[in-house]
This record gives C-alpha cells, sequence and structure tokens, in this order.
C-alpha cells in the first residue's frame, strides 16, 4: 500500500490522476528552512516519511519542495510583504525547484534522492507584482507561487519536471518504482 506523508492538495491531485490507490498519512515533522537547499529538502522528506511510521507492506512516500536561489531557500511567505519580496527576488532570474523524495519501507533502509528544476521568471513589473500577491495563492507556497494557478502568469520557461514545480516530482518517483502503475491497467 502506498502512504502519502503530506497534506498538500497538490501532490494527492497529481497521485490521483494517475489512478493510484493510497492512504494520506500527514506529518508535522520539523523542517530544515536554512543550510544547502538539497540536503534540506531531502532531510525534510526523510524526516516525513519516518514521521509516518510505515507499517508492514506499505511504502511511504516523503516529499519536500524548496525554491532556492543563489543558493537562498524561499520558503513559505508569512505574509504580504515577504510574498512581494520573494516575488521580485526571483523576477527575471532562474531558479531551482528541488524536490526532496524519500521513500520508507518497513525491514528496508529509506532511500532519499533529488529532483531539480529550473524555472525561469518573466521581468515583472510592480502592478504585476502586487497583482499577482493579491490573488492569496503566494500561502502555504515554497517560493510563493503556485504554476498551476495564477503564478503561471509569472513563469516564462521550465526546464525539467513540471510535477516537481506543482509539488511531487512524479518523474523520478516512477523511475526509482516503476511498479506504482501496473501495465495494462487503466487510470
Amino acid at each position: 500500500m502506498l502512504v502519502l506523508a503530506s497534506r498538500s492538495p497538490q501532490r494527492r491531485l497529481i497521485l490521483e490522476r494517475l489512478g493510484l490507490e493510497f492512504l494520506v498519512r500527514p506529518s508535522d515533522a520539523p523542517e530544515i528552512e536554512h543550510g544547502d537547499p538539497e540536503s534540506a529538502a531531502r532531510e525534510n522528506a526523510l524526516r516525513k516519511a519516518l514521521a509516518a511510521a510505515p507499517a508492514p507492506g506499505e511504502l511511504v512516500v516523503g516529499v519536500d519542495t524548496i525554491v532556492a536561489l543563489d543558493g537562498r531557500i524561499y520558503g513559505k511567505p508569512r505574509d504580504e510583504d515577504e510574498a512581494a519580496a520573494t516575488t521580485r527576488a526571483l523576477a527575471g532570474r532562474t531558479h531551482v525547484v528541488i524536490s526532496g523524495l524519500a521513500l520508507v519501507e518497513d525491514g528496508k533502509p529509506p532511500q532519499t534522492h533529488a529532483a531539480l528544476t529550473h524555472v525561469s521568471f518573466r521581468d515583472l513589473d510592480e502592478a504585476l507584482v502586487r497583482w499577482y500577491v493579491a490573488t492569496g495563492e503566494w500561502r502555504e507556497r515554497s517560493g510563493g507561487y503556485a504554476i498551476q494557478q495564477a503564478g503561471g502568469a509569472l513563469i516564462r520557461s521550465i526546464e525539467g519536471d513540471y510535477n516537481n514545480v506543482v509539488g511531487l516530482p512524479l518523474a523520478l518517483l516512477l523511475d526509482l518504482r516503476p511498479d506504482l502503475i501496473e501495465p495494462g491497467s487503466t487510470p
């Protein structure tokens, strides 16, 4: 049985679209918010997966998505001012979205991996920054944007897995566990 150690509706939706059966077991594991972005993402994912305590026969998937620019982690903005500052910092630049992915199965050593997607923001004037912040969708979002919603208007291009930017490195997950999708099954 697949277990998603996350409250994220985006992660659930990605798995549901594949027609996968899974349980949701959110974790309140404390997260690292500073340091090397890839190491932090991998450690946070592992903490979440371990906190979800796999039972026999379960594969627990922990994910943590981080937005980083020039080695600095841009977490979830606390308020509108921080959301605007983050949007301005990313404007006209290419940042990296890093998702740590942890796979924990009872009786097996945990695995951690990372997926990286490069996202280029358009040049943004102050009116567009204010418009985006007013949408409110920056709340509870690493880097303060949602590419699959109005935040798509901020994006010039991406290089890598789109689903990784949404919040689940699907290509990496399926590379590691192709057995999640049974041949011949219909979602």
